[in-house]
């Protein structure tokens, strides 16, 4: 709301700040109902606190779809689009029918919301690379 900072408020800089807040605590209230993917930090135990780690969320879902164990992935859902994938989804109430996976696919498009950076389309090409070749 400031085109300078010669129109800088007090007022305006708590709007601000508030606002990124919310988004911060919006964010962290999606996360929660996560079941694999709620955390990107890695506290490490009472008697090793050097060992926490951080595991950014993307290298997270890229090494998930890329599993060579291939388990039914928790918070990644298919979504059901043409007639044959709709039946699909429906006789999967009555019988044993895999969800298709999407490490299936020879193309992989991942959107991330706000974009992404130079070293995460790195981090993606180099896990993508060694985990499930022949996929772009």
């Amino acid at each position: 709301g400031c085109d300078s900072s010669l129109n800088l408020t007090s007022q305006k800089a708590t709007a601000a700040v508030d606002g990124i807040f919310q988004s911060l605590r919006d964010i962290a209230r999606v996360r929660v109902h996560m079941k694999q993917f709620n955390s990107i930090h890695n506290p490490g135990s009472n008697t090793h606190q050097a060992s926490a780690s951080y595991k950014p969320l993307l290298k997270q879902v890229v090494e998930e779809i890329c599993n060579p164990d291939r388990p039914d992935p928790v918070d990644i859902e298919h979504m059901s689009s043409g007639l044959t994938d709709l039946l699909k989804t429906g006789f999967s109430m009555f019988m044993k029918v895999n969800r298709p996976h999407p490490g299936d696919h020879p193309l992989l498009i991942i959107f991330m919301v706000g974009g992404v950076s130079i070293s995460e389309v790195k981090l993606v090409k180099d896990l993508v690379a060694t985990r499930k070749p022949g996929t772009q």
